[in-house]
């Protein structure tokens, strides 16, 4: 019982310290003005355009080839304004130099074929006629010449067919889920590891360096200041994340579609289970993480060497997470089962693979259980190593280095 005492005592120092940094305080103030801002990016454009946020078009049909119908395009995408013009091609090179138009489209008949020309100042960032703005063309001089034939509503019928499209799966276990809120979730752990578990090694070193360390090591023992240190940081990054996450939110739901957010957002299929399982392997994910960057803070004196040392460790984080995303490429594939139980990416794996019903119970136990077993290696050795290179203020540590240093009693 005072283990655990002495363990949240710890916690709550580093906490308390972490929080009374100049530079953590500037650095969210910051970050949370930088989400602000860039949700309100497409407001401020729009309000300096004059509350019109579409890109004009210019067409020119002199022939009539689509009988007058191409104002119809309007209705497409509220970000494109479609304008008919009679203007010749330098006219129209004047108005796209002065900005009074994006581009411009020239439409001319030739015997049997329909010649469509896409005017803009630089073609160097289009690859090919665009390809939406042709299919919606076609479309519309199909049905113009349908119209012309004077079909019957049966005719107009077999050529329009209604057609019904429909997804199966051959699994049976089916669980809801967002695969967006997923995916974000994966992204704040990976960030949650990133930013806020290197923060444990860069403290250690730090008070390596302040000569702290000999008044802790006299006061408690080092697997309490390991622990402690990884669950007082750990608390005060979540609720950082969960800062920058509840102002992202309220800014997109200010600020963006409501449409479209309520879709990316969509909470309905998340069940108790998939919520309980994201929560479990986020919190064990960042442990095991926090614990390797232990590690490695512990084998470093100078504040310089933190970042060299703290490269494998970065190098397993960026594996885990895109062996997780690209494996989503094929779901059912051996790879993803491998992921799933691979501790460095079973974190970010795992939750997508219940989300789509692809794990049972028994995976998700065995996945657990190896990545707990992964958690205690590893805090055992971050301890040992700890524990026997806490007065070293010499150079950085090899691995040489930290397996004599291990071995030592």
């Amino acid at each position: 019982m005072n283990n655990f005492k002495d363990i949240w005592t710890v916690a709550k120092f580093t906490m308390k310290d972490m929080v009374s940094r100049k530079s953590f305080r500037i650095s969210t103030i910051i970050i949370l003005v930088l989400i602000v801002v860039g949700f309100n990016i497409p407001n401020f454009i729009n309000s300096i355009n004059g509350g019109d946020f579409s890109e004009t078009i210019l067409i020119s049909d002199p022939e009539n080839v689509f009988d007058g119908q191409l104002e119809t395009l309007n209705t497409l995408d509220p970000n494109y304004k479609y304008e008919p013009t009679d203007d010749s091609f330098d006219e129209i090179k004047s108005k796209l130099e002065s900005g009074d138009a994006s581009s411009a489209i020239t439409i001319d008949k030739t015997s049997d074929n329909v010649k469509i020309t896409y005017i803009t100042e630089n073609t160097a960032m289009l690859n090919g006629f665009p390809t939406g703005l042709m299919d919606a063309l076609s479309a519309l001089y199909t049905s113009i010449q349908i119209q012309k034939l004077n079909l019957t509503e049966q005719q107009l019928a077999s050529l329009v067919p209604n057609f019904e499209f429909e997804l199966r799966q051959t699994e049976d276990q089916t669980i809801g889920g967002n695969i967006g809120v997923m995916l974000i979730l994966s992204c704040i752990l990976f960030f949650a590891i990133y930013f806020c578990a290197f923060q444990v090694s860069s403290s250690i070193t730090t008070e390596k360096t302040s000569k702290i360390m000999e008044t802790l090591v006299t006061s408690t023992s080092p697997r309490t200041i390991i622990l402690g240190k990884t669950i007082g940081i750990g608390l005060v990054g979540l609720g950082q994340v969960l800062l920058f996450a509840i102002t992202a939110i309220i800014c997109a739901k200010l600020c963006l579609d409501q449409e479209i957010l309520n879709a990316l957002l969509d909470l309905s299929n998340f069940t108790p289970y998939l919520a309980i399982i994201t929560i479990v392997y986020f919190i064990l994910g960042y442990f095991a993480y926090a614990l390797l960057y232990a590690l490695t803070g512990s084998t470093v004196s100078k504040p310089e060497d933190i970042q060299s040392a703290n490269t494998p460790v970065v190098i397993l984080t960026m594996v885990g997470f895109y062996l997780s995303y690209f494996t989503l490429t094929n779901p059912t594939g051996d790879l993803n089962i491998f992921a799933s139980l691979l501790p460095i990416s079973s974190p970010f794996c795992m939750p997508l693979r219940v989300m789509m019903g692809l794990a049972n119970g028994w995976d998700v136990a065995l996945s657990i259980a190896i990545l707990l077993v992964f958690c205690f290696i590893v805090a055992h050795i971050a301890i040992k190593v700890y524990s026997n290179a806490i007065l070293n203020y010499g150079s950085k540590m090899t691995i040489k280095d930290i397996i004599r240093t291990y071995k030592q009693k």
